[in-house]
């Protein structure tokens, strides 16, 4: 992969209207239930980044017809419960712990072996809190000795449903034990310590699967079938999220997203930029595929420090990079628990946001499960990704209210989940480019 380095300068505002790329969590599960679904279904507002794009390869390797994307535009013409075929190489998941969670529950309890890899940062991820409960179900799946991938899933034996409960909130592993349920005899159900993103369980009863939820407890029945659909995927509110904290702390900001997917446990990062002062308006509700949609205006504000709650944590998981940046640019101290997750992501995220941080002059200070910042100001200097797209547009977002240029290293996989993102930012006002 080439070396992409951002280079942003300091100051300015953001302003005008914007829709962001398509939601990636839908995206994935668009193709995967889209593939095993009777009849053709068509996605508009597909994210063509390579995550998804992995997906979409892998599907197509088991004897899917996709045509697309096209503008956003993805036609797949599903083969049914029981219709993909052996592929003849491993599927390459790429970045993606998305993909490669919820393939794996969805090809346990197929008729033919697979194996799934990724590169090199999703080769270092955690497996076994999916292989686990997959394995109670009667699925044979191989790690590494440490639990990373490759994954190496045996011919499927017939999957039984189970009842697990989640040892932490998850929507991936969640995902991997309901989605290997379509496949097992009887109930499969899932308990949930705190409510995660419900995109698969929306997404099945949208092809017409019985899915029941109370509470934090989902069940479904093995054995039923798909119906195709249409789906609009909107726009990613974790996408989103950058230019609501770019606009909350840029002086003079007057920003509005469009068609942004607002689903209920996606939605902590507006609660704790509101809790921190944040001027947000959400308008112009709607439905679009079974989920909840807005325009979402965002003016700039004075923020201030909070202790962010711990009952928001799983609903803004994804966003905290740049929530880290919003707490560096508050008044006061903000102090996050309960979010040690974020050390097991693309990167370490509490320990890479903290050393950027750092090196930009901000008092942040990491704990085992979060991180206290003290808010003040941003200085320039030379930050490293990690090869974490979250960091690389976090710190991009940070030069609103930099003092001095910032210098972001390793920002190849800003691709990965959001295509086009200088083009759009600089489009209005960021002052970010890419060499």
């Amino acid at each position: 992969m080439s070396q992409v380095t951002f280079i942003a300068q300091p100051g300015g505002s953001l302003s005008g209207t914007l829709r962001v790329a398509g939601d990636k969590s839908m995206s994935h599960r668009s193709i995967m239930l889209g593939s095993i679904a009777d009849g053709t279904t068509e996605v508009s507002g597909f994210l063509n980044g390579e995550d998804c794009m992995a997906t979409l390869k892998a599907f197509r390797q088991m004897g899917v017809e996709i045509e697309g994307p096209e503008a956003g535009r993805v036609v797949i013409k599903g083969v049914g419960m029981h219709g993909l075929k052996a592929p003849t190489a491993a599927l390459d998941m790429g970045n993606s712990g998305t993909a490669m969670r919820l393939m794996a529950g969805l090809l346990a309890g197929q008729d033919f072996e697979v194996t799934l890899f990724g590169d090199e940062s999703l080769n270092g991820r955690p497996m076994r809190r999916i292989t686990q409960p997959l394995s109670e179900m009667g699925a044979a799946i191989e790690t590494e000795s440490d639990g990373t991938p490759p994954l190496k899933i045996q011919r499927g034996s017939q999957l039984k449903g189970i009842h697990y409960d989640l040892p932490m909130a998850s929507a991936q592993v969640k995902s991997a034990v309901l989605l290997a349920g379509l496949y097992a005899d009887g109930e499969t159900s899932v308990s949930e310590p705190a409510i995660t993103r419900d995109h698969t369980e929306r997404m099945l009863r949208g092809f017409g699967y019985d899915v029941k939820t109370t509470g934090n407890h989902m069940s479904l029945q093995g054995g039923g079938k798909l119906t195709a659909c249409s789906i609009d995927v909107p726009a990613d509110i974790s996408s989103a999220a950058f230019f609501m904290v770019g606009a909350s702390i840029a002086e003079g900001s007057d920003l509005t997203l469009e068609h942004v997917g607002i689903n209920p446990t996606r939605t902590g990062v507006i609660d704790i930029l509101r809790l921190m002062g944040a001027n947000i308006e959400v308008l112009n509700e709607r439905e679009a595929g079974g989920e909840p949609v807005a325009d979402i205006r965002i003016r700039s504000a004075k923020l201030k420090g909070i202790n962010i709650p711990e009952n928001l944590v799983p609903l803004a998981i994804d966003e905290f990079p740049v929530l880290f940046v919003a707490a560096a640019c508050a008044e006061g101290q903000t102090i996050l628990t309960g979010a040690e997750e974020l050390r097991v992501k693309e990167s370490d995220r509490i320990q890479v946001m903290a050393d950027g941080l750092i090196i930009c002059g901000v008092d942040a200070q990491p704990t085992p499960d979060g991180i206290v910042i003290n808010g003040g100001t941003i200085g320039g200097g030379e930050v490293e990704s990690h090869g974490d797209h979250r960091i690389a547009m976090a710190f991009s977002i940070a030069s609103l209210r930099a003092t001095a240029p910032l210098t972001i290293r390793n920002c190849a996989n800003v691709d990965t989940s959001f295509p086009g993102f200088v083009t759009l930012a600089s489009g209005v006002g960021l002052q970010v480019s890419a060499e």
